[in-house]
């Protein structure tokens, strides 16, 4: 349909992309109005995963060829990356996640792309993914296709596409699907040259599992990619925010770190990591328990010192006598003997004989 050049903003200075409808299509009024409806729709589009265009005309004040001009990527596109081979799980995981969010934005405006696939997906300086070519979107009700043409590129397509049906958001999901399956496998889902064998292995889903092509791919990301281009439409995600959320929520598997050197930082213990520090209800229960501890041990001692009094009687000590009532029964009685005390000894000697005091003598009329 066209051709990009290298170009460059002689006004502002700075490098540019010119997009430039071949001369054979000029004279199409069809695909003029199709270049120039790319550029309303691109620039109803500010975001970051979207090629960004500044401006489009004519090559002549009489009218020549149409352009646009568009934002100069130094990055090649996602198509000559996978030439070189298959992409990582972490790069294809990147691309998807920047891929739908182009979309998002784009479906939110009402604006479905339809020609999602590798070569329309392109780098930025810093390795971002952008989503390029709007040139057979369409805008809400507005749709240049005509009735029976089915627009876009035949390997990307959903089943429901292939049969003549409508496009809707969920045939660029299923596009992005057969994309990151591509990425990660370095080849299309249907590989096949003949136009009508690919329409018949695309209506039939003769799609090998991907785990069995690239078995090191994480089972989540695999399944991310193969629920987007379910055969049926119902089984696929509702929009792209819930596939990009899908795709964020399934992390690959864990990195081992290599062993550090001898002498570098602390010293390797043999892999054993320290325990994580204890949380606040971890700190209290463990405070609660030793203070229960504590008082566990305080009634032990009081109840053993209480047990330890004897409950017979002790060596009286000099000058008095201690008398103890036996213990008594539940069904006898208590009687309680008052204690006895012992009586002075006098200071003056006795009489001799017997080595005590003398008894008091009574009167005859007592």
């Amino acid at each position: 349909m066209a051709t990009v050049y290298d170009g460059w903003d002689e006004r502002l200075g700075r490098p540019v992309a010119v997009k430039l409808l071949h001369p054979g299509l000029s004279a199409d009024p069809t695909f003029r109005t199709r270049i120039e409806f790319e550029a309303r729709s691109a620039a109803t589009l500010n975001h970051p995963n979207i090629v960004v265009v500044h401006d489009g005309g004519d090559d002549s004040p009489s009218g020549g060829a149409p352009y646009l001009v568009m934002e100069r990527l130094p990055g090649r596109s996602l198509h000559h990356a996978i030439i070189e081979g298959p992409l990582s799980p972490m790069q294809v995981r990147r691309v998807l996640v920047e891929v739908l969010a182009g979309l998002s934005a784009a479906h939110a405006k009402g604006i479905l792309h339809r020609d999602v696939k590798p070569a329309n997906v392109l780098f930025g300086a810093e390795g971002e993914a952008k989503l390029a070519d709007f040139g057979v979107a369409k805008v809400g009700g507005n749709d240049l296709t005509q009735a029976g043409q089915v627009i876009g590129t035949m390997a990307y397509l959903s089943p429901e596409r292939i049969s003549g049906r409508p496009a809707t958001p969920l045939d660029d999901l299923y596009a992005v699907g057969a994309l990151g399956y591509e990425a990660l496998t370095g080849r299309m889902p249907f590989p096949h040259a003949e136009p009508a064998a690919l329409v018949r292995a695309i209506a039939e889903h003769h799609l090998a599992p991907l785990l069995s092509v690239r078995p090191d791919v994480d089972p989540g990301l695999a399944a991310v990619v193969e629920r987007a281009m379910a055969p049926n439409p119902a089984q696929r995600f509702a929009n792209a925010d819930a596939m990009r959320a899908a795709l964020l929520a399934e992390r690959p598997q864990t990195l081992l770190l290599p062993v550090p050197a001898v002498g570098a930082g602390q010293p390797w213990t043999g892999g054993v990591m320290p325990p994580p520090p204890p949380s606040r209800r971890r700190r209290a229960l463990a405070a609660a328990a030793i203070a229960a501890a504590v008082l566990l041990a305080l009634a032990l001692v009081i109840a053993e010192s209480v047990t330890s009094q004897p409950g017979t009687s002790q060596t009286p000590t000099q000058g008095t006598t201690t008398s103890l009532a036996p213990p008594t029964t539940p069904d006898a009685p208590t009687s309680l003997a008052p204690p006895t005390t012992a009586q002075p000894v006098p200071e003056h000697p006795g009489n001799g004989h017997g080595g005590g005091p003398k008894k008091p003598r009574h009167r005859k009329d007592e």
